[in-house]
C-alpha cells in the first residue's frame, strides 16, 4: 500500500526563529538599505563582505550540503528561513544561486569535491542556466569539440561573482568550468542586487561531473520552490514598512493610516501576505520532507509573484512622493519583485504544469 503524504508542518521552529534573529541581525550590519542602494550604483553590485559574513561566519553557505562534504546538513526549511530575511533586504548576495541552485545540482551529481568547495562560502558556484528558465523546461547546451567547451549562454544570474560556473553540454553532461576559463559579460538587469550575464565559452576546459538532466531540473525545482520564501520576505518588509509609515504620516492633523480606503487596501494585502506565507512554507517543507514536491512548488510560484509585485507597488505608491525617491529603498523591493516574477518560471507557467500534475488541464 503507498504511504500517504504527511501533512506539511508551516510553523517555524524555535530554531528557525532563532535562526531568522541572528541573519536579521547581520544583514542590519552589512545590508542596510543606504548601503545596498551605494552598490547597486556601483560597478560591483555583490557585497563580499555581507556574503563573507554570510558563508564563513555563520556556514549558511553549506546549508543543505551534508556534514560529510563539509556542509552544516539542514534542510530546505532552514535555508528558507535565511531566503526570508535576504528577501526583506534585498541582499546583493549570490545566496539563491549559488548556497541553494548550484548546491542542489552538485548533489544530483554528488560531486563531493566541489560541494566541499562550495560549503564553506570561498567557492561560488552558479549554475550556467537562464534565470528565467522553469523546472522541467529546455535549456540551452554548449558544444563539446576536441574537449572543450564552446558556445554562449544568456540571462546567467551572478555570473559575475562565479568562481565555477556549471555548464551543460549537448552530449548530456553537466561540466564544472572555472570562470577564468569564460567570458563573462554583463548585462542590462532590471534588478541591480541579482546581476545578469552572459557567459561564452571558446573552448573551455571543463570536469563532467554528471548528467545535465536530471541535475539541472532538481536545481530549478529547488530555486523555484525556495524564490517564493524570498518573494515572501519582500512582501512582508512592503507590507510592515507600509503600516509604519502611514501611522506616522499626518493629513488633516490625524494619521494617513486611519483613512478607511487605505485600511482596506492594507487589509487585503494582509490577507494576500499571510496565504503566500502558507504557499511558501509549504514548498520549503516540501522539499525537505520529499512528499509532493512538484505540486507544492507549483502552487507556491503560481501564487507568489503577483503578491510579492502588488506588495511593493502598493508600497511605492501609499509612501507618496518619498517612495518615488532613489534614497528610499522601495525601489529596489519592487525590481526585485519585477524580476522574481519571471525568474525560474512565470506563474502562468507554473499553473500550467500545476494544471498537468492534478489532471485539471483546460479544454
Amino acid at each position: 500500500m503507498k504511504p500517504q503524504p504527511t501533512q506539511p508542518d508551516l510553523l517555524y521552529s524555535e530554531e528557525e526563529e532563532a535562526l531568522r534573529a541572528a541573519v536579521r541581525d547581520l544583514l542590519a550590519d552589512h545590508c542596510d538599505a543606504p548601503s545596498v542602494i551605494a552598490r547597486a550604483e556601483s560597478d560591483a553590485p555583490h557585497d563580499p563582505a555581507a556574503w563573507k559574513a554570510l558563508a564563513d561566519g555563520m556556514g549558511l553557505a553549506g546549508l543543505l550540503i551534508p556534514e560529510a562534504q563539509g556542509g552544516q546538513g539542514a534542510t530546505h526549511r532552514e535555508a528558507a528561513v535565511v531566503l526570508e530575511e535576504l528577501g526583506r533586504a534585498v541582499a546583493p548576495v549570490p545566496y539563491l544561486t549559488s548556497a541553494v541552485v548550484a548546491t542542489e545540482a552538485l548533489l544530483a551529481c554528488r560531486d563531493e569535491e566541489l560541494l566541499g568547495r562550495l560549503s564553506s562560502g570561498r567557492t561560488v558556484g552558479v549554475l550556467a542556466v537562464g534565470l528565467h528558465t522553469a523546472p522541467g523546461a529546455a535549456f540551452p547546451a554548449v558544444r563539446l569539440e576536441a574537449g572543450g567547451l564552446h558556445g554562449e549562454l544568456t540571462g546567467i544570474a551572478d555570473a559575475a561573482a562565479a568562481d565555477v560556473l556549471l555548464v551543460p553540454a549537448a552530449d548530456g553532461g553537466l561540466y564544472a568550468v572555472e570562470a577564468a576559463d569564460a567570458t563573462v559579460t554583463p548585462q542590462v538587469s532590471l534588478d541591480l542586487t541579482r546581476p545578469l550575464a552572459t557567459v561564452a565559452l571558446a573552448g573551455a576546459p571543463g570536469r563532467r561531473i554528471g548528467d545535465a538532466g536530471p541535475a539541472v531540473r532538481r536545481a530549478l525545482r529547488a530555486g523555484a520552490g525556495l524564490l517564493a520564501s524570498e518573494q515572501l520576505g519582500l512582501a512582508d518588509w512592503a507590507l510592515t514598512e507600509t503600516v509604519r509609515y502611514l501611522k506616522d504620516r499626518k493629513q488633516f492633523n490625524r494619521p494617513v493610516g486611519g483613512f478607511q480606503a487605505l485600511k482596506h487596501r492594507l487589509a487585503q494585502l494582509w490577507l494576500e501576505v499571510v496565504n503566500l506565507r502558507a504557499a511558501a512554507r509549504g514548498a520549503a517543507d516540501a522539499l525537505a520532507t520529499g512528499d509532493d514536491v512538484e505540486v507544492s512548488v507549483a502552487v507556491a510560484q503560481a501564487y507568489a509573484a503577483s503578491v510579492a509585485v502588488r506588495a511593493a507597488e502598493e508600497a511605492l505608491q501609499l509612501h507618496g512622493g518619498i517612495g518615488m525617491t532613489w534614497e528610499h529603498p522601495v525601489h529596489l523591493c519592487l525590481k526585485r519583485a519585477k524580476a522574481d516574477s519571471i525568474a525560474y518560471g512565470t506563474a502562468g507557467a507554473h499553473r500550467e504544469a500545476l494544471a498537468e500534475l492534478v489532471d485539471l488541464r483546460a479544454p
